[in-house]
């Protein structure tokens, strides 16, 4: 993961911060780097291959094994496992450097069937006439607890998982174990950071499988103090 980072930004220290875009039907997107002309979104190599573009450089010790990397990966359709029923649609890698103090990243993404762990890069072919977004933060391990607890919410269907246990992890257990918190509320806010020294503040809005419409009506626009418009193919209401 610091390879990575180094690569991107320049710097000897953790700020990898990366949001890549596939419009439907096309193979390349738009990316947003921090460090690298942080301001502007530039375009990407073909994301469908796996060229040395940023989702690759991203990804590039879960589609193959390293001894400095553990991750859990979550998709509500994992790859080759046909039929799977969930009521979650989240989707997302975290993961940890076991061998550093403090070094741990966390992708969120809407691709299904994706990515392969361990086994190499493969876009799915039938997501090419669809859009994608595809988010990598790179964090502090003191943070994984607090999105842990927000995945408990959202219920993900983890399909590979070899991060070790820690005390200090309670949540990421029992994310890990299936224990989630199905009891009122129905939705909740975890805060974290990114791992820079002035590191990006983010806020995780997380819902479980029973809520429905609240996060919006209740939480977002409030929060955000603007008109929402939500659509998605499960419910067909916008």
């Amino acid at each position: 993961m610091k390879r990575l980072t180094r690569e991107f930004t320049n710097s000897s220290h953790i700020q990898y911060r990366v949001v890549i875009y596939k419009a439907p039907a096309r193979n390349i997107g738009k990316a947003l780097i921090a460090g690298v002309n942080a301001n502007g979104w530039q375009n990407t190599q073909d994301l469908t291959g796996p060229n040395n573009h940023a989702v690759v450089k991203s990804l590039e010790h879960v589609i193959m094994a390293n001894a400095a990397n553990k991750f859990i990966a979550y998709n509500n359709i994992p790859p080759d496992v046909p039929k799977v029923k969930t009521k979650s649609n989240s989707k997302g890698v975290l993961m940890i450097n076991p061998n550093d103090v403090d070094e741990a990243s966390w992708i969120v993404h809407t691709i299904p069937g994706f990515p392969k762990a361990l086994t190499g890069y493969v876009f799915p072919p039938a997501e090419i006439q669809k859009g994608h977004l595809f988010i990598c933060l790179t964090i502090k391990k003191s943070e994984i607890d607090a999105i842990a607890m927000a995945l408990r919410i959202a219920t993900p269907l983890i399909y590979h998982n070899d991060i070790p246990e820690d005390p200090a992890r309670p949540n990421l257990k029992k994310l890990v174990n299936g224990e989630s918190r199905l009891t009122l509320p129905l939705t909740v806010t975890q805060h974290i950071s990114t791992a820079a020294a002035q590191g990006l503040k983010m806020t995780i809005y997380s819902k479980s499988e029973k809520s429905k419409y609240e996060i919006y009506r209740r939480v977002l626009v409030k929060k955000l103090k603007t008109s929402i418009k939500v659509w998605t193919v499960r419910d067909k209401i916008l």
